[in-house]
């Protein structure tokens, strides 16, 4: 029997509501359904000991952005129902969800593999911490601080000197997030690349810079204070001390999509990042 894992972030409304009514419409199509909430102890390893074949996440992009590397090391698909603001990970709209569970059931989907980042702090020559992201990772300062100065360098080569509040560097996933607050470009999701984003640079010759997802970044990090820290996805963190080193390369670990055949990027660009009233009517070719 098929088995499908449906996954609710208790703090967003309406989230399990939408679990529940997904929950009732697989089971009348005969399809075996576990459940759990985000806050749930070793729901992964559950989910995994089941033979799932995905994993529905009813939640935003916060919700979906944990859930993606907590499942990373298990390798099961994830599909993102919006029960958050933008929802621009997510794939489903609550409005669509008897139509989204009638894909799932008849597999009218396509999977979407998506980089993911590891990022290792070395401190006097030691790891201190070992973090995963699907969307980026970033140094930065707290609210108060002065400026902070980063050296990076790619596969032991120079590439510059960041002073200002810090840098980004992002997956492709990651493109539409906080590197693109940053002045960073957009990534269609399939390059195999990543992105090094200085955050609100003090020098006109510093930009942002895509690389090779093969090689590595080691960034040097400098500070006259104590406010400086490493997220990952803006959820994880560790607090860095001036002279550690931050290293981040390609992760072994993947996250699957479920994407709706015919979904393009493009589309979800102009869906959730333009406002509807300027958007034009997009070009049909006669």
């Amino acid at each position: 029997m098929r088995t499908i894992a449906l996954l609710h972030n208790p703090a967003k409304s309406g989230a399990l509501q939408l679990r529940n009514r997904t929950e009732a419409l697989l089971t009348a199509a005969g399809i075996r359904t576990l459940t759990a909430d985000t806050g749930a102890e070793l729901y992964e390893r559950d989910f995994a000991n089941e033979q799932v074949e995905l994993t529905l996440v009813f939640g935003g992009d916060g919700t979906f952005l944990g859930v993606a590397r907590r499942l990373a090391p298990y390798g099961l698909p994830l599909l993102g129902i919006n029960a958050g603001h933008l929802g621009f990970l997510t794939e489903a709209e609550p409005a669509d969800l008897e139509d989204t569970v009638n894909k799932v059931v008849e597999r009218e989907y396509q999977l979407e593999q998506r980089l993911m980042i590891e990022a290792q702090v070395v401190r006097g020559g030691e790891v201190q911490a070992c973090l995963i992201g699907l969307n980026d990772a970033g140094i930065g300062k707290g609210g108060l601080a002065r400026m902070v100065t980063v050296d990076a360098y790619v596969d032991g080569v120079y590439l510059d000197t960041y002073s200002g509040d810090g840098v980004i560097i992002s997956t492709p996933t990651g493109s539409t997030a906080y590197s693109l607050s940053g002045g960073g470009p957009l990534v269609v999701p399939h390059l195999n690349v990543m992105l090094i984003t200085p955050i609100c640079p003090h020098t006109l010759f510093s930009r942002p810079c895509v690389i090779n997802d093969t090689q590595v970044v080691r960034l040097v990090v400098h500070a006259n204070h104590d406010e400086v820290g490493l997220t990952l996805d803006g959820q994880e963190g560790f607090k860095l001390d001036p002279g550690d080193e931050v290293w981040v390369r390609r992760s072994a670990h993947v996250t699957t999509l479920v994407k709706w055949h015919g979904h393009h990027f493009f589309d979800v660009l102009r869906d959730k990042l333009r406002h509807p009233e300027v958007a034009p009517e997009p070009y049909r070719p006669s």
